[in-house]
């Protein structure tokens, strides 16, 4: 398909088959004299909250016990081996998708057995099954988090919804802190630690009780959040295999591994170039720093009076540079510290520049998190496409994942490859995902708050388009565009 562009700007193809619209006239919050009321129990952000709460309690915690290191142990390769298994099988619940958080507990309870005791064996179960319920969880969360939202609040619930997980990350490094605070050495964190997860991690399930159906949910804007899905479950596997080899979805491959195959890096090298006390401290702050640049991310994609155009394009490449100069920085360092070999406590010279770089890297991790479902958000095309989105999005992650988890199981690859091969996966994901992201907002609605549809017409009519249509709904579901 061909779009001529020469009048009006339009690019000269568009991954979706239509041209991305700016949708900055509705993103704009209206009067409060003009928004719906609503029961607080019924909102929007009343039910991000509740999905805030469950992550924080299942995959929160289970971050906090990671960012202790390699789940605090000492040896960070039987920890890596667990988290391979775990999102493995999270590539397949996460496309399957329901919602059950029933796993996470055994993984930790599996944690505190192999610090006390040794035990290896439990480990691994407990990765399994956490792997199978964390997937149907993911997914699940990320299109209630996408979905409930209105559209002049959806980049800042993204950013107070991911916020929840890392408070779990500050409480589990401050526990981590106030245990190992004289703990000066290399080695494992204290097994109380883990006895204070597994029983938050239980609660989880209790707190998804309070959680709204759809059609229950209370938006300002007074339109309904529909979620369901009526084709039978073999054709919506079709429709969700088919959505991933469209254009669009590959063209996001990269960037997502881009964005969350860094976790086990950086938390592997926190474990095996840190004391003890200096990987809880780095627990800690992993979770206070990425809070605020996620929120503050948040609240710059919410800026309806900017156009998405701007918007998408200054955090794209804010997030490419800054996060090239982190890789160049930790591939330093990593190189150095293969031959030399040290500890770092937080007396010993040179802390600020081998710490610091785990923290740049840990905000940009929730900030690329972050901008993955502002992505998702923008090429969704319609409801049933954000719930295939969302778990293609955690399958996809997933993936990503158990691979990262995997390599850095290896001992030959733990000190140095991680860093490297990161580094490389940034520098192959600018381009594919430029490419996507360069349509979104070109073609803005020409006149007022008018339909999808309605701005393709008045487009045909300036001489820009020239094309049949067929009807389709608002969000441009089913129309199609000849050249």
């Amino acid at each position: 398909m061909h779009v001529v562009s020469s009048q009006n700007g339009l690019p000269e193809e568009f991954p979706s088959g239509l041209p991305h619209r700016d949708t900055h006239t509705s993103e704009v919050e209206p009067p409060k004299d003009q928004q719906h009321p609503v029961k607080w129990y019924r909102s929007s952000m009343f039910n991000v909250t509740i999905v805030g709460v469950c992550s924080f309690a299942c995959p929160g915690i289970w971050s906090a016990m990671n960012s202790l290191g390699a789940g605090g142990a000492a040896s960070p390769n039987l920890i890596n081996a667990a988290n391979a298994i775990t999102f493995s099988l999270m590539v397949l619940s996460s496309y399957l998708s329901s919602a059950l958080i029933i796993g996470y507990a055994p993984f930790a309870a599996g944690l505190y057995t192999n610090n006390r005791y040794g035990n290896e064996w439990f480990v691994l179960l407990g990765a399994a099954l956490c792997g199978i319920s964390a997937g149907v969880f993911w997914a699940a969360e990320a299109s209630i988090a996408i979905a409930y939202p209105e559209p002049w609040n959806r980049g800042k619930a993204l950013g107070y919804w991911l916020s929840f997980k890392l408070f779990a990350q500050m409480l589990g490094g401050a526990i981590n802190l106030g245990l190992n605070a004289n703990n000066d050495q290399a080695g494992q964190v204290s097994y109380t630690v883990f006895l204070v997860f597994i029983a938050i991690q239980a609660a989880g399930p209790f707190i998804g009780f309070l959680l709204n159906s759809p059609d229950r949910v209370e938006r300002k804007d007074g339109k309904k959040v529909d979620l369901t899905i009526t084709q039978n479950p073999w054709k919506e596997i079709k429709a969700t295999t088919k959505l991933f080899f469209t254009k669009k979805f590959l063209l996001l491959l990269l960037w997502i591994g881009n964005a969350v195959f860094s976790e086990s890096v950086f938390f592997t090298y926190l474990a095996m170039w840190f004391s003890v006390r200096s990987r809880a401290l780095g627990s800690l702050m992993s979770g206070i720093v990425p809070v605020i640049g996620g929120n503050i991310l948040g609240y710059w994609l919410d800026r309806g009076s900017i156009s998405l155009k701007i918007r998408s394009r200054v955090a794209f490449w804010t997030l490419v540079i800054f996060q090239g100069a982190w890789w160049t920085w930790a591939t330093v360092l990593v190189t150095r510290f293969k031959e030399t070999k040290p500890t770092y406590d937080w007396t010993t010279p040179g802390l600020g520049a081998a710490f610091g770089v785990f923290i740049f890297l840990a905000v940009s991790f929730q900030l690329n998190y972050l901008f993955s479902y502002f992505i998702v958000h923008n090429i969704a095309e319609s409801d049933e496409e954000i719930i295939r989105y969302a778990a293609l999005l955690r399958g996809t992650e997933s993936a990503w994942q158990a691979l990262s988890y995997g390599l850095e199981s290896l001992t030959m690859f733990t000190a140095t490859g991680g860093v490297y091969m990161s580094f490389v996966i940034w520098a192959v994901a600018i381009y594919p995902t430029w490419h996507l992201l360069r349509h979104f907002g070109v073609h803005g609605p020409l006149a007022g708050d008018e339909s999808y549809s309605a701005s393709v017409e008045r487009v045909k009519e300036k001489g820009a388009i020239s094309s049949a249509t067929s009807s389709g709904d608002e969000a441009g579901n089913e129309n199609t565009i000849k050249a």
